[in-house]
């Protein structure tokens, strides 16, 4: 292995070593970071934490100072319900797109597949969340390329770089799993009638699916952000939040 590829190993472990801490809270809002001090506390280089410290600033975790260093963004509820919202817009954007311009049908059968595993899901003895994440997430970078625009692709994955606003987020909720299968339950059905909208080339309504469909991920988030802080305190997803 050369220098150069040491260097980009080390850079990709800092990148998750910390991108985890500030989405589990140990690292709030306001935080200052230190190359130096990562450093020694990662055993590696200044020059890959450099790196990991642009990588997380580009996902918008972090901010730049005006000296030149970083600190730990702080994110406020309004942050959370305006960015869900955005890539509900995005996304039926890109549904009304699939539809009017005709979908190709390589991707609607890959679009058939994921939902057939995730059916498959509901019908297991034990509910696998993190199977449905990956699954979900799938299907939502499905939807963006049936839209056939690189640049509201380019648009939604910026949107979607965002923890919170991914369409998986907050599915880390350890307190209330019966109600929340049944949310998925719904959302698995919403999937199908996007699918359906755009097959049968129905702009407006595929839209109008999609951005409901986002809708309902925002609903979740304001349900556990007004209810007890013992609620919120079982979804580690929350712990990026400022208040």
């Amino acid at each position: 292995m050369t220098a150069l590829d040491r260097g980009e190993t080390h850079a990709q472990r800092a990148v998750i070593t910390l991108r985890q801490r500030i989405l589990n809270g140990d690292l709030p809002g306001g935080t200052r970071l230190f190359e130096v001090a990562l450093a020694e506390e990662l055993g590696i280089s200044r020059t890959p934490v450099r790196a990991a410290l642009a990588r997380l600033a580009e996902e918008a975790l972090l901010d730049r100072t005006s000296g030149g260093g970083f600190v730990v963004r702080s994110f406020a509820v309004a942050d959370v319900v305006d960015t869900i919202e955005l890539r509900g817009v995005l996304e039926g954007t890109a549904a009304r797109l699939a539809a009017e311009r005709g979908a190709p049908v390589g991707l609607l059968t890959e679009a058939d597949m994921i939902l057939c595993q995730i059916d498959g899901l509901f019908l297991a003895e034990q509910f696998d969340m993190d199977g449905y994440s990956q699954l979900n997430t799938q299907f939502h970078n499905l939807l963006a390329r049936l839209s056939q625009s690189a640049v509201l692709i380019r648009e939604i994955e910026r949107t979607t770089a965002l923890p919170f606003a991914s369409p998986s987020a907050f599915l880390d909720d350890q307190s209330r799993q019966a109600e929340l299968i049944k949310t998925l339950a719904a959302a698995q059905a919403q999937h199908r009638a996007i699918i359906e909208a755009i097959t049968n080339r129905e702009g407006f309504r595929a839209e109008s699916l999609a951005r409901e469909h986002a809708r309902a991920a925002r609903r979740n988030v304001e349900f556990l952000l007004s209810h007890e802080p013992a609620l919120r305190e079982g979804v580690p997803s929350l712990a990026i939040l400022s208040a």
